[in-house]
């Protein structure tokens, strides 16, 4: 194992072990190393590695610490990742979200506020009926995020979050070159808020299964 894995390894260890919890100041970098066995160096490159996927924060000044480890922070660096796809892996982020998002839209219908659901109408109706693919795509990721975060699962918001990356690239070409896709998308907006005003489960989930399947399903035709 090199060096600087090894680092990791023993600072992952001390934070899943409870000597390190959220919020913790680390020790000094030499008290440290010397705890730990490793050279101040192979330290250093551990603690520049864990602060880039959140978790240590490492202030100028003051010291190194253990972030908040909440999900959301941590799913951050999920985004990055995504970032990197290769056109061809579009569809295999889109059949995670197939997955994710209609489980996420099924729980939400139980869960949504009427303040909420009127924030999502108002959403739609400020579109009107025949928005830009951009104004569009847009109200889409808001819609669906609303929807998402009425799910009341922050872990499953944050992985939604992450994956939208490449799939908006994919509506904006689907936008431009499908005949009917904005009204199509429109429709099954609204066909989505209608089961959730309903506190219908399945139906919300079916229409959600629809909404992405559509996407997923004019994509693979025209890669």
């Amino acid at each position: 194992m090199a060096v600087t894995d090894e680092a990791i390894e023993k600072i992952k260890d001390m934070i899943v072990s409870g000597a390190l919890r959220p919020g913790d100041r680390l020790p000094k970098e030499s008290e440290l190393a010397a705890e730990l066995g490793l050279s101040r160096n192979s330290l250093r490159e551990a603690v520049r590695a864990l602060s880039l996927i959140r978790i240590l924060d490492v202030r100028q000044g003051d010291g190194t610490y253990v972030t908040s480890l909440d999900p959301q922070l941590l799913l951050e660096a999920l985004s990055f990742v995504v970032d990197f796809h290769r056109d061809d892996t579009v569809l295999e982020f889109l059949a995670v979200r197939r997955i994710l998002e209609p489980a996420a839209t099924a729980m939400a219908a139980t869960r949504i506020s009427e303040q909420q659901l009127d924030v999502l109408s108002a959403q739609l109706d400020a579109l009107g009926a025949a928005p830009s693919v951009e104004e569009l795509v847009a109200c889409d990721l808001e819609f669906h995020r609303g929807i998402v975060q009425s799910s009341g699962n922050s872990v499953l918001c944050s992985l939604l979050d992450g994956l939208s990356g490449p799939t908006t690239r994919a509506r904006i070409w689907r936008g431009l070159t499908q005949e009917d896709a904005v009204g199509r998308t429109l429709r099954e907006h609204g066909a989505i808020l209608a089961a959730l005003r309903d506190r219908d489960a399945e139906a919300a989930r079916s229409w959600a299964t629809v909404h992405i399947a559509s996407v997923e399903q004019w994509l693979r035709s025209s890669l």
